[in-house]
């Protein structure tokens, strides 16, 4: 399975880091391919770095005005010419998305994907890696949006909330094997 993740290109603490790793090790031994933003440092760096020790592909998909701190050993290497089309490629070359730990990009990235999937533009499922209570604050909005009739489809066909990467793992895995 091709797994777009979405997350941060920083370096951040270890609260982080280890259950990136260890995610990152599971899609790895799973024999799955990473699908991701193509950078070698921070979290990014992270989990590209336990996918690929653990024997899993990497797909990289840079952007050219960070084409310098693209990964050189990733299988593939794309590089689109904006963010849009980054956007785009990540999720044309997935079949499953997992948004762990970000910022600003990263929530862009969530979002769109997010809002597609509502429109039926893609079926793939997505998942937040809830790591370290991170994205209780997204995940409170979602469910107000929902209550209050913001969403025209249930929350739980839009995303899987997972606080381990086990949980969003086997999720996938489940999500494959019904699609």
């Amino acid at each position: 399975m091709n797994i777009c993740v979405f997350l941060s290109g920083a370096d951040l603490d270890e609260r982080y880091t280890r259950p990136a790793r260890e995610f990152a090790e599971l899609i790895g031994k799973g024999g799955h391919t990473l699908v991701w933003g193509g950078s070698d440092t921070g979290l990014m760096k992270v989990v590209a770095d336990g996918v690929q020790e653990s024997g899993g592909r990497l797909v990289g998909i840079s952007v050219s005005f960070l084409r310098d701190w693209a990964r050189k050993d990733a299988d593939e290497m794309v590089i689109a010419k904006d963010l849009a089309e980054r956007k785009a490629l990540l999720l044309a070359g997935s079949d499953a998305v997992v948004v762990l730990a970000g910022g600003l990009g990263t929530l862009d990235e969530a979002t769109e994907v997010l809002e597609l999937k509502k429109h039926k533009l893609h079926n793939k499922p997505v998942v937040l890696l809830n790591t370290a209570g991170f994205y209780d604050g997204l995940t409170l909005q979602l469910r107000r949006m929902e209550k209050e009739g913001f969403l025209p489809v249930p929350l739980a066909e839009l995303v899987f909330v997972a606080d381990e990467g086990a949980a969003a793992l086997a999720h996938l895995e489940e999500s494959a094997a019904t699609r």
